[in-house]
């Protein structure tokens, strides 16, 4: 799941706009058990990863794919860090199944799908695109996304400037004759925290940031055969609570409670199936007016413009880079 650049949505929020203070730890392991659990998530992120690209094909059901990821998730005694999502063609990102969703995968469809997992509240994100042409027309966009994170990847370590890993990025996806997407970023990641410092831009963005040994980070390459530039379209299937809410008087207390155990991940509307439409967005409407809770719309291009995406979870340790997801 990516992270919108500061200013350009309330899509997502920064962490400034937010007004959280972050911890100089913020994004860094902090013992081996907490690796060992970052690692857990990162492989069984990868085998969700692997089982959904060779599920997508013409005619599958888009709900099918994700609610099947979230309960692989599940039976290995983790959780989705967010919920699985599958965009296609010209929406690079947060195309997410609601409750009765029937959109199938069609010929010709160049696929997103992004997945997080946690163990006890350990983030691993992944992502990776697929070609439902009959011709092969999107691999060369697939493969300069999965170039560029290839680059990205041995650029980065101890002491790296972020803003070399925005250039790495932006000269493989341009040497291909794409456009890298400016306007949306890889990030940190901690527990129970999808987003957190730094934010890693597929430009070189000005500023003397740097990557530190322990940190765990998310980078995901978005290539576009368009302009490069996303903006918001559509309904949120997808909503995070950022923070207690103010006034609890007169919202449903199931759906609330429910809601605030997943301790500030993003979560679905279809997660909720169980309770009572109206009353769900009765909570959700009120939440969001008081600041409480924002909302994640589908992440879109210009129509006719294909976006693609790959994603790895990175751990920069003492011995070198390791990639969980891998």
């Amino acid at each position: 799941m990516r992270h919108l650049t500061e200013g350009v949505s309330e899509g997502i929020a920064t962490d400034n706009r937010l007004r959280i203070r972050i911890p100089a730890d913020m994004g860094k392991v902090r013992d081996k058990e907490d690796l060992e659990k970052w690692r857990r998530a990162g492989r069984i992120a990868s085998e969700c990863r692997e089982w959904a690209r060779e599920e997508i094909k013409p005619g599958v059901r888009i709900r099918h794919v994700l609610e099947t990821v979230e309960s692989m998730i599940r039976d290995q005694d983790a959780a989705p860090a967010f919920p699985a999502q599958s965009s296609r063609n010209h929406v690079a990102a947060h195309y997410c199944s609601s409750p009765s969703d029937e959109t199938v995968y069609e010929e010709g469809d160049c696929v997103k799908v992004d997945i997080g997992v946690h163990v006890d509240g350990w983030v691993a994100d992944t992502a990776t695109s697929v070609d439902l042409s009959s011709n092969g027309r999107w691999g060369p966009l697939i493969k300069a996304s999965s170039d560029a994170l290839k680059a990205a990847i041995a650029t980065v370590g101890d002491g790296v400037l972020v803003r070399d890993i925005g250039a790495a990025v932006e000269r493989s996806i341009t040497s291909a004759g794409f456009e890298p997407v400016r306007n949306l970023t890889g990030h940190g990641v901690d527990r129970w925290r999808v987003h957190c410092a730094p934010q890693i831009p597929n430009y070189p963005e000005r500023g003397g940031a740097r990557f530190h040994e322990g940190m765990m980070i998310a980078i995901e390459p978005f290539a576009s055969t368009g302009r490069g530039y996303i903006h918001e379209a559509g309904r949120s299937e997808v909503f995070m609570l950022v923070r207690p809410p103010r006034k609890a008087k007169g919202l449903d207390r199931e759906i609330l409670k429910a809601i605030e155990s997943w301790r500030g991940l993003p979560i679905a509307r279809r997660y909720f199936s169980d309770h009572d439409p109206e009353a769900l967005e009765d909570v959700i409407s009120k939440l969001a007016k008081q600041g409480s809770l924002m909302r994640y719309p589908p992440l879109v291009e210009e129509e006719g413009v294909m976006v693609a995406q790959t994603e790895h979870s990175i751990f920069i340790g003492p011995d070198g880079v390791e990639v969980i997801t891998a």
